[in-house]
């Protein structure tokens, strides 16, 4: 199974900070990603992207994972010559993490 099967991802920025969330389609599947999708698997499955750290937030009460990726968007939009300078393909390429 990848994570796309289960979950849906949104993409943000600020800078040359990427803020990706996690959202499963259903609220029984949140323990799962609790337990498959940390902060370590998100930074290495994303390592061609990613320069920076990557810190998890769990929101139990929105059934949501929250991922600051750092140092994600080659200087930020305003100066990244880059094809996706906001990231927005960083959520579609952490959704194809192979979990359980």
């Amino acid at each position: 199974m990848i994570l796309h099967d289960i979950a849906h991802c949104r993409a943000g920025d600020k800078g040359d900070t990427s803020i990706l969330s996690l959202f499963p389609y259903r609220d029984e599947d949140f323990p799962l990603l609790v337990r498959e999708v940390t902060a370590e698997r998100v930074r290495a499955h994303l390592a061609g992207q990613l320069r920076g750290e990557v810190v998890r937030y769990v929101l139990p009460n929105l059934c949501a994972l929250q991922f600051r990726c750092r140092q994600a968007l080659d200087g930020g939009v305003t100066t990244s010559l880059a094809l996706d300078t906001h990231g927005k393909g960083l959520s579609f390429r952490l959704l194809s993490l192979p979990i359980g």
